[in-house]
């Protein structure tokens, strides 16, 4: 059940069952050579997909904006400042929470968001003195066994780190039309250290960091949407009935 396609009245009475609802957030950020700009958005929209199928759950219009201050050397980037994230969680959740819902399950799609939207939850927790519960939980799609198994199998090393061959396969399954091959070189890209937007392109002229996306397919991406969306389903509803 999407928020986007839903009338009041549906959200009424969806209410009536469960106060629970699914927040894809990602991010608009370079991924590679052939990578998607939406990427970090795209695949925690998969999922939510591939949840619904399975369960009932609400999925939330996705935040498809993050923290990627990094990634600015690269152009078609866009970046939230920490501090307007976590404002943008803030008032979405208040929001829903104004309204009755009281579980806000986040399946992210960046690791630039973690520590800006867990900061939100903190000052959220801090300001609820409404006497109803107030719950959230971030879930990073790709942090579970079946994932990191599946992707060890299938690349070894060439996984990496940003850029990875998991997320580009992921997004090419939910968008095939987008798939672009394009020659890389190193096959496998340098990782290492960096400090801000001009030294992340220094360092990764092409955007990868370890990583092999050209070894991206949709098929690949279907197993791992697969196994993220029956893991991610069953966290959820064991959150649900945090207290």
């Amino acid at each position: 059940m999407q928020l986007a396609l839903s009338t009041w009245q549906n959200i009424e009475q969806y209410l009536q069952t469960s106060t629970g609802i699914v927040i894809p957030i990602g991010s608009t950020e370079q991924h590679g050579p052939n990578g998607l700009i939406g990427t970090d958005t795209i695949c925690p929209l998969a999922i939510c997909k591939e949840m619904e199928q399975a369960g009932p759950i609400l999925i939330a219009p996705a935040i498809a904006y993050g923290m990627s201050a990094h990634h600015m050397a690269f152009p078609g980037s866009i970046t939230l400042k920490a501090s307007t994230l976590m404002r943008v969680v803030d008032d979405v959740v208040t929001s829903l929470h104004r309204h009755g819902f009281t579980h806000f399950y986040f399946i992210n799609g960046h690791g630039g968001n973690i520590a800006p939207v867990t900061s939100a939850f903190s000052e959220l927790y801090a300001a609820n003195h409404s006497g109803r519960p107030l719950r959230c939980k971030l879930a990073n799609w790709w942090r579970n066994d079946a994932i990191t198994t599946l992707a060890a199998e299938l690349y070894g090393d060439a996984e990496g780190y940003h850029a990875t061959v998991s997320e580009v396969a992921l997004s090419f399954f939910a968008h095939p039309e987008a798939v672009q091959q394009v020659p890389v070189s190193p096959a496998v890209a340098p990782t290492a250290e960096f400090y801000d937007a001009a030294d992340f392109r220094r360092k990764f002229p092409d955007g990868r960091i370890g990583s092999s996306p050209q070894l991206a397919t949709p098929e690949a991406g279907q197993q791992f949407c697969q196994l993220a969306a029956t893991a991610l389903l069953a966290d959820y509803q064991s959150f649900l009935h945090d207290a």
